[in-house]
C-alpha cells in the first residue's frame, strides 16, 4: 500500500521557526490578521509576510487559499507558506488549506504552525488525503518516503485525538486509490483478495469464496461473467464487528471487474486500458472496511466483494446464452459488456440470505450513461428507501463528493422483458443507468433498505478532484464512513 503521511502533532515552539527546513507554513486571517507564528516569521523575514497582506494579490484571497514566499531570508526553510483560515475555520475551508499544502509539499518536509487553530484536525485530513501519489511501478521513484509533517498546536494532544479518527478515514482512502490504480496484470483476482485477507490484521473477519463454493452457492451469474478467463472468480465477504452482537449489519456490495474486455461484445481498443478501474465499487468497500477497522466504528458491517475477469474465449458466456440466478430468476445475456449487474446480483442476494441486513448499498463502475447524465461531478444515486437514500446524501454533501439522486419506475423497468427469460441484462439505449438499476433492485427483498451507486464517473478520472490529483479518487469511502458513523454506530 502507499505510504500514508506521517503527521506528528506537538506544542507549539516559535523559536523553531527560524531552523525548520523544507517548508514551513503559518496562518493568518482573511483580514490579514497575524497570528503569533505569522508575526514571529514576519520578525524573522524583515516584515516580509506583512508587505504580502498589504499587497494587491494579498485582498482577493479566500479562505483555504495559500501564498508562497520562496527562499525567506532569516529562515531555513525553502518556502514560508501563508495559509488563510479564519478563528473559526469550516471543514471545507481547513480541508482547501491542507490540500493546497500537500500540493506544494511534494517530497520536502513540512512544518505547520497552527496554533489555536479549532480545525487544525481537519486541516491535516487535507494534506494526508492530498500528499499521495502512485509510485509502485516506476523505476526513478526515490526510494526515501516524502518528507513527514509535523502541527504544532497550542493544544497538541486534543489535535491529534481529534484526527486520529480522520487520518484512519485517508487510510481507507488511500487504499481504495492504490487498488483502483493497479494495473490487471498485478491486480488479479487472486491477489485482490489476498489483499483483502490481510486486513484480519486489523480486526475483520475475512471469507474468501472460490469458484466452487459460489457454484454450490448457485451464483451462476457471477461465474458466467468469469468463465471466459484463466484468473478464478471470487467473492470475498469482510465482517467488521463493533456493535451490538445482535444488531444487524449495514451491507456493502461491491462490483470487482478487475480487467473488462467486455467478452465477447468486445469493447472498442480505444480507452480499454482504463478497463483496469472496473474493480472500483469493490475498491471502495475494502477502504471503507478499511477506515472502518482502524478508527474502531461501533457498528456491525459487512462488505462483500465480487471478483472476476471479463474476457472473451472459447469458454466465454455468448450474447443470446440464458444463465440463473442465485435468486432463482433467468438472465437473458443480451450484452456481455453489461457484466457488472450479473456480479452484483446474485452477490446481493447473497447478502441479505445470510446477513439480513439493516440496509443495503451497492457500489459500481457500472454504466457510461451515468457519465453522460451527471459527468465527473457526481456519482448517480438510485434507492428504494427515502430514510436510507437521505442519510447518505447528507453524508455525501458533508463530505464534499457529489452524489445526485435519479429515479426509478416500471416504465424503465419494462425495457428489461424477454422473451424466452425472466428478464434481459440491458434495457437499451434509453436510460441506461436507469434500467441497470432496475435490474439490480429485482434482486433486493422488500424488506431491504437499498441504495445503489453508480460511479463510473468518478472513481477514476482525468483531472484533479478536490482532495486527489488526477487518476484514482478513492470517491465514496469519505461518505460511507459518516453514514455508517452518523445512522448506525450505537
Amino acid at each position: 500500500m502507499s505510504r500514508t503521511t506521517q503527521i506528528a502533532f506537538v506544542e507549539t515552539d516559535l523559536d523553531s521557526i527560524a531552523s525548520a527546513t523544507g517548508r514551513v507554513a503559518v496562518i493568518v486571517t482573511p483580514d490579514g490578521k497575524m497570528k503569533p507564528e505569522a508575526r514571529r516569521a514576519n520578525r524573522l523575514t524583515r516584515g516580509a509576510v506583512a508587505r504580502l497582506l498589504e499587497s494587491k494579490g494579498f485582498e482577493k484571497s479566500r479562505a483555504g487559499q495559500v501564498h508562497t514566499l520562496a527562499m525567506p531570508g532569516g529562515m531555513a526553510a525553502d518556502a514560508l507558506d501563508v495559509v488563510v483560515l479564519p478563528d473559526r475555520a469550516g471543514v471545507a475551508d481547513a480541508r482547501a488549506a491542507g490540500v493546497a499544502l500537500a500540493r506544494l509539499k511534494a517530497r520536502a518536509a513540512l512544518t505547520v504552525f497552527a496554533g489555536a487553530q479549532r480545525a487544525a484536525a481537519e486541516l491535516a485530513l487535507g494534506i494526508a488525503l492530498r500528499d499521495y501519489s502512485f509510485d509502485a511501478h516506476k523505476t526513478d521513484t526515490p526510494a526515501d518516503p516524502a518528507g513527514p509533517v509535523t502541527v504544532h498546536a497550542t493544544r497538541p494532544a486534543e489535535i491529534e485525538a481529534e484526527a486520529a479518527p480522520l487520518l484512519a478515514v485517508a487510510e481507507g482512502v488511500l487504499m481504495t486509490r492504490d487498488l483502483v490504480s493497479e494495473p490487471a496484470n498485478v491486480l488479479t483476482t487472486t491477489e485482490f483478495a489476498d489483499r483483502l485477507a490481510e486486513m484480519t490484521a486489523l480486526g475483520l473477519e475475512v471469507e474468501v469464496l472460490d469458484e466452487a463454493q459460489l457454484a454450490e452457492l448457485g451464483m451462476r451469474t457471477l461465474l458466467c461473467v468469469g468463465q471466459g478467463s484463466d484468473s478464478p472468480s471470487k467473492v470475498v465477504v469482510m465482517q467488521w464487528k463493533g456493535g451490538e452482537a445482535d444488531a444487524a449489519p449495514l451491507a456493502l456490495v461491491g462490483k470487482g471487474v478487475v480487467f473488462d474486455t467486455g467478452g465477447i461484445s468486445l469493447k472498442p481498443a480505444g480507452g480499454m486500458e482504463d478497463m483496469t478501474m472496473d474493480m472500483g465499487g469493490a475498491g471502495v468497500v475494502a477502504g471503507t472496511m478499511r477506515a472502518l477497522a482502524l478508527r474502531g466504528a461501533r457498528a456491525n458491517v459487512v462488505g462483500l466483494v465480487g471478483l472476476v475477469e471479463n474476457m472473451p474465449s472459447g469458454n466465454a458466456t455468448r450474447p443470446g446464452d440464458v444463465v440463473r440466478s442465485m435468486k432463482g430468476d433467468t438472465v437473458e445475456v443480451i450484452n456481455t459488456d453489461a457484466e457488472g449487474r450479473l456480479v452484483l446480483c446474485d452477490v446481493m442476494w447473497y447478502a441479505q440470505e445470510r446477513f439480513a441486513p439493516a440496509g443495503m448499498i451497492d457500489l459500481a463502475t457500472l454504466t457510461g450513461a451515468i457519465i453522460i447524465g451527471l459527468g465527473h461531478e457526481n456519482a448517480g444515486v438510485f434507492s428504494n428507501d427515502d430514510t436510507l437514500c437521505n442519510a447518505f446524501l447528507k453524508a455525501a454533501e458533508a463530505e464534499g463528493e457529489g452524489a445526485w439522486r435519479m429515479p426509478l419506475g416500471k416504465a424503465y423497468d419494462d425495457q428489461l422483458k424477454s422473451a424466452i427469460a425472466d428478464m434481459k441484462n440491458v434495457g437499451g439505449r434509453p436510460a441506461g443507468s436507469i434500467t441497470a438499476a432496475q435490474f439490480l433492485k429485482r434482486f433486493v427483498k422488500e424488506e431491504t433498505p437499498w441504495i445503489h451507486l453508480d460511479i463510473a464517473g468518478v472513481a477514476s478520472v482525468k483531472s484533479e478532484t478536490r482532495y486527489a490529483p488526477k487518476g484514482a479518487s478513492g470517491w465514496g469511502v469519505m461518505a460511507l464512513n459518516r453514514l455508517v458513523r452518523d445512522m448506525f454506530e450505537s
